[in-house]
């Protein structure tokens, strides 16, 4: 009997082990640290100040702080990582029928100011939120890909992924048509309250674009480094925050399957070709495949323009976080936002 109660203490403890914040971050100790206090270490410090513009950076393992750069609490914008949000939001709508990934835009009303072509009008919900829509009207609001977009109507949805914020943009507005809710406002009931966010404000989220070119404005998003890195703990804990299960397990697992591969991707699109990392793609996030060190398998981003970026990294139980604010006209090009991720990794020592 003694024996049986070690071995549920044991197994109790060792579900306990993965730690929360509350209001605010815990840092590890000097045990727990290890890992990560190494040459490794000291010289992607170096890295950030020498060749990034990067202005606040986290990382994150088993949900303790073990390295941090920059201000972590200054809200900016977050670009394209709203989008990997945006796929979060949507998972409680989906599992409980208020919206139908199979409807296509023309059962949902969607038009636009070029119109939308008969082929067009056939992609569905879940078509735009793979950006697979095969849908290439001019979009509002700048961010996507579409310089490598087929000539319009010559892709029928679903066959061919491109990176476009008319998909983006759209998906925000079948969120909002859909669930009749407000996409900030819903960020706030699902994320920011029960993740305890530190620094979210309401009232600085609001929405952009050019209506004479699109009518489907973009829904940009203003976060602190810190608090991004709790939406990256959250993705990392299969969207449960210590015992509320914020998200379902299996929509995180949805976002996550592929969609898209990495030779599909690149062929597509070969900005990202000898980039370091193969990029594939499920709903809104950003899968790292094929890779070649262990600590990045199964890996997965959230990615946006001049350097914002949440990485997690589930064989090393760690998440990234960083920023590069926008306001102080600082931007790093793409290939320095992909080093960054590999190296603040690269730092954990596997053999510790």
């Amino acid at each position: 009997m003694k024996s049986i109660f070690i071995f549920l203490l044991f197994c109790t403890l060792s579900l306990g082990a993965q730690t929360f914040p509350d209001r605010v971050w815990h840092s590890a100790t000097e045990e727990e640290a290890r890992p990560w206090q190494n040459d490794k270490s000291q010289a992607f410090r170096k890295y950030l100040i020498d060749s990034t513009k990067i202005t606040g950076l986290m990382i994150v393992h088993k949900g303790k702080v073990v390295f941090d750069f920059g201000d972590l609490e200054e809200l900016s914008y977050v670009a394209s990582c709203r989008k990997s949000v945006l796929s979060m939001l949507y998972g409680q709508y989906v599992e409980n029928g208020t919206i139908d990934l199979s409807k296509t835009i023309k059962e949902l009303g969607i038009t636009d100011v070029e119109g939308i072509l008969p082929i067009e009008e056939k992609a569905t919900v879940k078509d735009i939120i793979s950006a697979r829509s095969g849908v290439y009207h001019p979009e509002g609001y700048p961010g996507g890909m579409q310089e490598y977009a087929p000539e319009r109507g010559s892709v029928e949805p679903g066959s061919h992924w491109l990176y476009s914020n008319w998909d983006f943009n759209v998906a925000g507005y079948i969120f909002e048509q859909e669930t009749g809710t407000n996409i900030y406002d819903e960020v706030e009931r699902q994320l920011a309250n029960p993740l305890h966010m530190q620094d979210w404000d309401r009232s600085v989220q609001h929405k952009q674009g050019n209506t004479s070119i699109s009518k489907y404005l973009a829904y940009p998003m203003w976060f602190s480094t810190r608090d991004m890195a709790r939406l990256g703990l959250l993705m990392l804990n299969k969207g449960k925050w210590k015992d509320t299960q914020v998200i379902s397990n299996a929509w995180v697992d949805e976002m996550l399957k592929t969609r898209t591969s990495h030779e599909e991707l690149n062929q597509n699109v070969p900005v990202f070709q000898g980039s370091g990392v193969n990029y594939g793609y499920g709903y809104m996030w950003w899968l790292w495949q094929n890779v070649d060190d262990k600590r990045f398998e199964g890996a997965y981003s959230a990615k946006g323009a001049m350097g914002q970026n949440i990485t997690v990294y589930p064989a090393i139980e760690t998440v990234l976080a960083f920023k590069t604010k926008a306001a102080y006209r600082r931007a790093n090009a793409s290939q320095i936002r992909i080093n960054v991720a590999k190296k603040a990794a690269e730092i954990f020592d596997m053999q510790q």
